[in-house]
This record gives C-alpha cells, sequence and structure tokens, in this order.
C-alpha cells in the first residue's frame, strides 16, 4: 500500500467505499471486504448517513452502522480513517420526491447529523466529514461556518464537500477563509478514465471538470477523491453497458488508448484507470465500490502500477 497526506492525517491511497455494506453486501461479506483491505494495508474508509434508504426496509443508517460495529469488534478505530457525509437523507417535512427533497446543509441540519453519525459510528470524532450534496437553497455562508464550527468543537477532525461544482467550492473555501473557520479539505466528484459527453447532466451527481483540477493544482492543502472511478464495471465486463453520459463519439479513441496501456502492463483496465488517477499531476484519490474480495484485490493491486511517461501522455491525449 501506498499513503498520501489528507489533511493532518496519512490515509492510504485507495479509499474503500462502503454504500453497499449491511444492506446488498451481507454483514459476514462486508467483514470480510474490510478485514482484507486492513490486511493489506488501507486506512481509509467511506460512508454517508444515508445508505441505502432507497432499499426496501432500510432508513439510511445501514452502513455507517456496519462500518462502526467493525471498527469495534475488531479494534480498528485508531487506525482506520472514516470519511462520511451528511445532507442527502429525504425531508419527509419537504414533501416531493428525493433528490429534490433531500435535507440540504443548513446550521441545525449540519449540527444534529454529524452528532448522529458520531453515535451510529461509534467514535468520538469523524475524521472526516462531508457535506454530501451541495445545498443552494441554503446561504454559503451558514453551510461553511456550520462545518467549521465541528471542527472547532472536535466532532469532525476535517471537513469536505461532494458534488458541489467548482465555482461554489471556490466560494466555500474562501468563505471559510474569511470566517476564520475550517475550510473544506476534500472535495469528492465523479470522475474516472472516460469522459462524461460535453454539457452531460448527472442530476444532483457533479462530474470533476478542467476547472477543479486547474483550482486543485494552487491548492496543496485540498485532496480530489474520485467516486465511481469504474464505472461499476463497465471496463471490464462485458455485460455491464457503460453509462450513457459516456457513449459519445471521444469514447472508442480513449477506450483504446487504455486498451493498449493494459496489454503492456499487463494490467487489467481497472488498474491502468486506477492508476492514471492516482498518478496525475493532480493525484486523485480514487473511492473504490467492490462487493467481493477478487475485486478488491484487483483494485488493491493498482497501488503498485506506475505508468510510464508515454503511457500517461497516451492516455491523456487519445
Amino acid at each position: 500500500m501506498r499513503y498520501r497526506k489528507l489533511g493532518e492525517r496519512q490515509v492510504s491511497a485507495l479509499c474503500l467505499g462502503t454504500l453497499p455494506f449491511g444492506t446488498v453486501v451481507d454483514e459476514a461479506t462486508s467483514y470480510a471486504l474490510l478485514d482484507r483491505f486492513a490486511e493489506r494495508g488501507g486506512t481509509f474508509v467511506d460512508t454517508a448517513n444515508c445508505y441505502c434508504f432507497w432499499l426496501d426496509g432500510c432508513c439510511g443508517e445501514e452502513s455507517e452502522l456496519l462500518v462502526g460495529g467493525w471498527l469495534a469488534t475488531r479494534g480498528r478505530r485508531g487506525e482506520t480513517a472514516v470519511a462520511t457525509k451528511i445532507g442527502a437523507l429525504p425531508d419527509p417535512g419537504k414533501g416531493g420526491e428525493w433528490p429534490a427533497n433531500r435535507e440540504g446543509l443548513s446550521a441545525g441540519l449540519v449540527a444534529r447529523a454529524a452528532r448522529a453519525s458520531l453515535r451510529r459510528l461509534g467514535t468520538e470524532r469523524i475524521d472526516l466529514l462531508y457535506g454530501h450534496v451541495d445545498d443552494p437553497a441554503t446561504p454559503i455562508q451558514e453551510t461553511v461556518s456550520a462545518f467549521g464550527e465541528l471542527v472547532r468543537e472536535g466532532v469532525a477532525a476535517a471537513v469536505g464537500i461532494s458534488n458541489q461544482s467548482t465555482e461554489r467550492l471556490v466560494r466555500s473555501r474562501a468563505e471559510a477563509i474569511g470566517q476564520g473557520v475550517a475550510p473544506y479539505l476534500a472535495v469528492q466528484q465523479r470522475h474516472s478514465y472516460l469522459r462524461p459527453a460535453p454539457g452531460t447532466d448527472f442530476d444532483y451527481q457533479v462530474a470533476a471538470d478542467d476547472a477543479l483540477f486547474a483550482y486543485a493544482a494552487g491548492q496543496p492543502d485540498l485532496t480530489v477523491l474520485a467516486y465511481g472511478p469504474l464505472l461499476n464495471g463497465a471496463y471490464t465486463d462485458p455485460a455491464k453497458e457503460l453509462p450513457a453520459q459516456y457513449r459519445h463519439p471521444g469514447t472508442a479513441a480513449r477506450l483504446a488508448a487504455l486498451g493498449e496501456v493494459a496489454r503492456e502492463t499487463g494490467a487489467t483496465a481497472n488498474q491502468v484507470v486506477l492508476a492514471w488517477l492516482m498518478g496525475g499531476e493532480v493525484s486523485v484519490l480514487p473511492v473504490i465500490g467492490v462487493s467481493s474480495v477478487a475485486q478488491l484485490d484487483e483494485a488493491l493491486d493498482a497501488v503498485d502500477l506506475d505508468l510510464s511517461a508515454d503511457q500517461r501522455a497516451r492516455l491523456d491525449l487519445a
């Protein structure tokens, strides 16, 4: 395993996403995956307070509770950095359907949700607390102040944001600095090797763009994380169709370059994608989603794959 700095802490170069753990992936398999991740040097896991509320019989607490149970039974609290997210649960009082009725990031909600996550995780402090989805209805000043207060109180060691445009991220960080509170030190966006078509709509999700990387290149304290880096298995599983947003004329050339580099390195396309993300001018920290130990091992092996300058150039320019 390789490690990198996130805020004041060293974390593994890959983060294990736990969205389906405790629901789609049963407890025994989830524990086996977390055990394997830790055995191979993984120290960074990602959850949220809403996984997976959309499934019948689920309320959204399942993933956090499973992660908290694993930390306690394995005695891994000190060795494992835990990130969780708040603000995306449906609010019955708002009416309508999700995602339009999500709770949002008002000061009161941020304070309550963070403490509820703390209890479910069974920890004294959340290592990284994200706003799950941007909330344009709440002033940036209010949200930034609320997250900064959690750091001041010791509820969170660091804070971040997910699914927020680059323009609003820049404003949020500037506002935090102006208020003298902790700024967002992490931004988690949808990102992979294939590029979405220009103007693609991901609804509430936000895809990383050139503007984000141009900004991050000058912000050494900001870590860019990528969710969905392997496009749900579409790079390597013929049965998995590419998401519609990535089916456009530019994709064929990019896939051809990816296949070429995979053959040269003897790696899988998934491993090349992860290596490309981690080894760029702005190093991206991938959040991987797996449901089997074999999938996990494949992803972890990518940490040791170093692409040559020529290989990276061909991938970049395709």
